[in-house]
């Protein structure tokens, strides 16, 4: 019996986000809106966006000893996080420096802070977790090698989910373990380097298949998203919806995916419910205040 549905290995952020009729020039200042801050980093977002869909859900991350490491804490806990991965100190919480036009468009400056300090230690000691996680699921907004040890520590039946954002090559050991690795079309390029990446997703698909992951998932945005895997490449059709706000939709996707493979739905089913998810989180604003909970999910 597992403990946990998902064990998510990742970042904590905690976004200063300022609104500004223009973005400035060097050596320019220019007046914005008043400063909003809420919590985020990828893996933050994805263990809320799981655990209010209802997934017993725990948090490996590291924050800072700060008033935003406390924030972070508190929206994890609020939403029914299990934050007894969740480690405090070392260096000052994580911090993504958002300004935004009003045309939506944003320019981001991070300061890994602690997730940068999330070492393959701190995950040999939550061995624990590990052991009692049915699914485990990460990102790259915190060391490579904190990954590789992640997937290194995974217990004999557990499944590994990886969404490799920022996106970089990744080594044979961490491909071979990804059931799946979920990507968008700039991941898919990155990671697929020199080789010849094709016209479609279907191509991409399949040539990062052949790189050893066990099975592939690619997100389209409005297009939906393309699974594949050994029995093959299909489409999972997206869902009509007026979108409001983009941001944290991916890792809602990511989340929700994770936690539907490991009550041993099939990936097809899983990325159907995954896109609903996605579609549910984009018609608010924000990223953690978007997630929706099952029932808003299951609503007509």
């Amino acid at each position: 019996m597992y403990d946990y549905d998902l064990l998510v290995v990742g970042s904590a952020n905690a976004d200063l986000v300022i609104g500004v009729e223009r973005r400035p020039g060097a050596g320019e200042t220019v007046l914005g809106s008043d400063l909003a801050v809420h919590p985020g980093g990828k893996g933050a977002n994805q263990a809320v966006a799981a655990a209010r869909l209802g997934a017993r859900t725990a948090l490996l991350a590291r924050v800072g000893d700060d008033a935003h490491g406390r924030l972070l804490l508190d929206s994890q806990r609020e939403a029914g996080v299990d934050t007894v991965g969740v480690l405090v100190g070392g260096a000052p919480t994580g911090v993504a420096l958002i300004t935004v036009d009003p045309s939506g468009d944003n320019s981001i400056v991070v300061s890994p802070g602690a997730n940068g300090r999330l070492t393959p230690e701190d995950v040999s000691a939550a061995a624990c977790l590990f052991q009692g996680s049915r699914v485990v699921s990460a990102q790259l907004e915190i060391p490579l090698e904190t990954v590789v040890e992640a997937v290194r520590s995974l217990a004999p039946e557990s499944r590994f989910v990886l969404n490799p954002s920022p996106p970089r090559p990744l080594p044979r050991e961490v491909l071979a373990a990804c059931d799946p690795l979920i990507v968008n079309e700039h991941e898919a390029k990155v990671i697929l380097g020199g080789s010849a990446v094709g016209d479609t997703p279907e191509d991409w698909a399949r040539i990062l298949l052949a790189k050893g992951p066990k099975s592939v998932v690619v997100t389209l945005g409005a297009e939906g998203a393309l699974v594949a895997s050994a029995e093959g490449v299909s489409r999972v059709p997206a869902v009509k919806v007026h979108a409001v706000d983009t941001t944290g939709a991916g890792d809602s996707f990511t989340a929700a995916l994770a936690w539907r493979l490991g009550a041993d739905e099939s990936l097809a089913q899983a990325a159907a419910y995954a896109v609903r998810v996605g579609a549910a989180t984009v018609t608010k604003e924000g990223a953690q205040a978007s997630f929706p909970t099952a029932a808003e999910v299951a609503a007509p």
